[in-house]
């Protein structure tokens, strides 16, 4: 192990130092006028081991550092929790979107993998159905451990990206992780950013998008589970979706204006007996990257779980009357933050058009699926979906780095349908097979990886694209 001398990590690593030297920092934000301290100089060990690494241990992230390590590649994936799988995990998401077009499963590849595997933990689900398939949470994070580490990658839990260092200002020479080691530099090859939020892109320089044209975001929701629930009146008392119930449980109590943290988005799944996981209600946070605001929804989306649950015994008292919520999720559900800005940006017209592309890596069929007030859903009809081209996978002005997940180039409206596990998975794993294709470059590019190669490979691993 060698030593980093931290030439510009002080620049990088100022938020970093900020947060350790004033312990307020946090609740007054890190904005211009917040206090920051000059760390005195040292060096830090470095590691350079790994010819990819991967920050964010999400679906992307899975997918990413199982296809690089199946491809060859010496892998580390790094995560901030101590559990792989992000929001169908950590997250409860409580069900997996659609995955087919309606005809045929869309997400092959190691999407198609995990989905089946998946299926295995809950098995009161039909055989033959695809879409809106029941997430068991902790079922799914072994599916995700065998996935990364059957394929030879390493994974280091309870680690966290602070800060990146740049050889150049297209190229990253390290990224540097705080964990209970304290700072370790790493030095890849190359690096997949599926943080989410493409901290690293973003980090870097790489220039990104935010919200809509007023900087906007989509709401948030903090998913939950409750326990104790009588389940043949959940199966066959009213329907809670207020989608497909105008008069749901949600519905009658917004009307009373007793609940004021709730409002009628109620998806939930039976993922056990007794046992009812909900992705409901919304938290609106203005921005998903201030760890204050991010804080204060945790704190938030606790409560509006303990009052979803007091609306449930009220209007469906049948179901819920001896119910608990037994677990609340430890991640957000962020359904917006940046979005990097590759060499193509994927636009919501081009979701109309069901464009290909001659770069694309996947197809991609969900609606579009925008989570403010007032506007509509956009659907596909049988049949229908899109590409997803590899161009919106690799940063503008970076040369080492790719996103995948909800980070990679997209406009807000396309974004509402790109965001999800399904297409996550999918743009994972074409990344993950990019950054072994590059990382074998004598100077790693993923923007001159060689896109027929790259498309022969997924081909050949199952994934499907025209």
């Amino acid at each position: 192990m060698s030593t980093f001398s931290r030439r510009g990590f002080l620049k990088t690593a100022a938020l970093l130092a900020a947060a350790t030297a004033v312990p307020s920092v946090m609740a007054r934000g890190r904005g211009k006028d917040a206090r920051a301290l000059k760390l005195k100089d040292r060096k830090i060990p470095v590691i350079d081991t790994y010819d990819v690494i991967v920050a964010g241990g999400g679906p992307a992230g899975c997918a990413a550092a199982a296809a690089a390590a199946a491809e060859g590649s010496r892998v580390l994936l790094i995560e901030a929790s101590g559990a792989l799988g992000g929001l169908g995990t950590s997250g409860m998401v409580p069900a997996w979107c659609p995955f087919t077009d309606g005809e045929k499963i869309i997400y092959r590849g190691l999407a198609e993998k995990v989905f089946r595997q998946a299926k295995k933990g809950v098995p009161h689900e039909p055989d033959d159905k695809y879409d809106w398939v029941t997430i068991n949470p902790e079922y799914l994070i072994g599916v995700y451990d065998r996935l990364v580490t059957g394929a030879g990658a390493d994974i280091l839990f309870f680690a966290r990206v602070a800060a990146v260092e740049m050889a150049s200002d297209d190229t990253v020479d390290a990224i540097i992780v705080a964990d209970k080691s304290g700072l370790t530099a790493y030095r890849p090859r190359v690096i997949v950013d599926a943080t989410g939020d493409g901290d690293i892109c973003a980090w870097a320089g790489a220039r990104y998008l935010k919200g809509d044209a007023d900087g906007v975001l989509q709401k948030s929701t903090l998913c939950f589970s409750v326990a104790n629930v009588n389940t043949q009146a959940y199966l066959t008392g009213p329907e809670l979706h207020t989608g497909h119930n105008p008069d749901s449980a949600s519905a009658q109590a917004a009307r009373t204006g007793r609940y004021p943290l709730l409002d009628t988005h109620c998806c939930h799944n039976l993922v056990g007996p007794g046992v009812v996981q909900f992705n409901a209600n919304h938290i609106e946070i203005k921005d998903t990257t201030d760890p204050a605001q991010l804080s204060e929804a945790m704190l938030s989306g606790r409560r509006t779980a303990e009052q979803h649950l007091e609306m449930l015994r009220e209007f469906r008292p049948d179901a819920f009357r001896d119910a608990f919520v037994v677990k609340t999720a430890v991640i957000p559900g962020i359904r917006d933050s940046r979005r990097i800005i590759g060499d193509y940006l994927f636009t919501g017209d081009d979701w109309r058009a069901r464009k290909s592309f001659d770069d694309e890596i996947g197809r991609n069929c969900y609606f579009i699926d925008i989570h403010k007030t007032d506007v509509p859903h956009v659907h596909y009809n049988r049949g229908e979906s899109h590409g997803i081209p590899y161009r919106c996978l690799t940063p503008a002005g970076l040369r080492n780095v790719i996103s995948a997940g909800r980070c990679i180039s997209a406009d807000d409206e396309a974004y509402g349908s790109l965001r999800v596990m399904p297409t996550c998975l999918v743009t994972g794993e074409a990344a993950g097979v990019a950054a072994r294709i590059a990382s074998l470059s004598a100077t790693p590019d993923s923007h001159a990886v060689d896109v027929s190669e790259l498309r022969t490979r997924l081909r050949e691993r199952g994934q499907y694209f025209l």
